[in-house]
């Protein structure tokens, strides 16, 4: 099968991309490669590639006639640069969204499968904002257009390749990249905000199993248990510095993923607690 993949240079987009190549399907990858976070733009050698904003229209839209199934990975995926430049994730997020999805549509893809994210259940904020507009304008071609989409909110994903740069790489990452150097994990005011992990490898999954099915929607993924940032920072070990509280993040995530298992038959598989382990080991 014939696969486009919006972002596959990034962390969970280029694990998928690996994935379907090694599944034996021909992958055609669309990233502008200016994500602030990635020290690096990850290239699988099996896979096409293409230099572009998956919001220029003119410049992707014969991408799309190469495809049967479009992944639309690309987003400006932090909350607080999104605080400090809206327009950016409104022209990435929203925009670039509609525009996938316009060329999905003229193209005559099959679906498109989109990575959304856990801040649609309380960040006030931009990322959040443009991302649930993303999932509006997907659920708006599926009824009006009759273009399939997929929807899967992501929860705090973690594993091999997580950005490690700057203050709002993941936390997961971050932490252990601290620890790494010797430098106190870093922890924002209280340390009480609770989040939902779950690993890259189990994302890969869902979105494989996706490929296939003939639903619609909007469906979790995470593990369904939590952890405080104190507690995750107590596993890793290492001393511990309070910084100040942030602006527009929840304080508590925990993914329901009953509607995933029942429509899919996934569940997650990977522990956070054996990766960490696993992490400090090889540091």
């Amino acid at each position: 099968m014939k696969i486009l993949v919006t972002g596959g240079q990034g962390f969970i987009g280029s694990h998928i991309v690996d994935k379907l190549v090694d599944l034996g399907h021909d992958v055609l990858v669309i990233d502008n490669n200016t994500s602030e976070i990635h020290e690096e733009f990850l290239k699988n050698p099996k896979a096409q590639y293409v230099n572009a904003d998956c919001a220029d229209y003119d410049r992707t839209l014969t991408c799309y006639y190469y495809a049967d199934i479009v992944y639309h990975c690309a987003a400006e995926s932090r909350i607080q640069p999104s605080i400090n430049n809206p327009l950016l994730s409104v022209r990435t997020n929203t925009l670039g969204t509609a525009t996938v999805l316009q060329c999905a549509r003229e193209a005559g893809v099959r679906k498109v499968i989109y990575s959304s994210t856990s801040s649609a259940y309380g960040g006030v904020n931009p990322y959040a904002y443009t991302k649930v507009a993303g999932e509006r304008m997907c659920e708006m071609y599926t009824d009006l257009f009759g273009l399939k989409t997929i929807i899967f909110r992501y929860f705090n994903v973690y594993g091999p390749r997580e950005p490690l740069k700057g203050p709002y790489a993941p936390v997961v990452g971050l932490f252990l990249r601290q620890l790494k150097a010797g430098e106190p994990l870093t922890i924002v005011s209280p340390g009480t905000q609770r989040r939902d992990f779950i690993h890259v490898d189990d994302v890969v999954r869902a979105n494989i199993m996706a490929m296939d099915n003939d639903n619609h929607g909007i469906y979790n993924l995470g593990f369904g248990k939590n952890y405080s940032m104190l507690e995750l920072a107590e596993m890793i070990g290492g001393d511990t510095a309070i910084m100040l509280p942030r602006k527009g993040e929840a304080d508590t995530t925990l993914a329901d993923i009953s509607k995933t298992t029942e429509v899919f038959g996934w569940k997650p598989t990977k522990k956070l607690e054996t990766y960490i382990e696993n992490a400090i080991r090889n540091l």
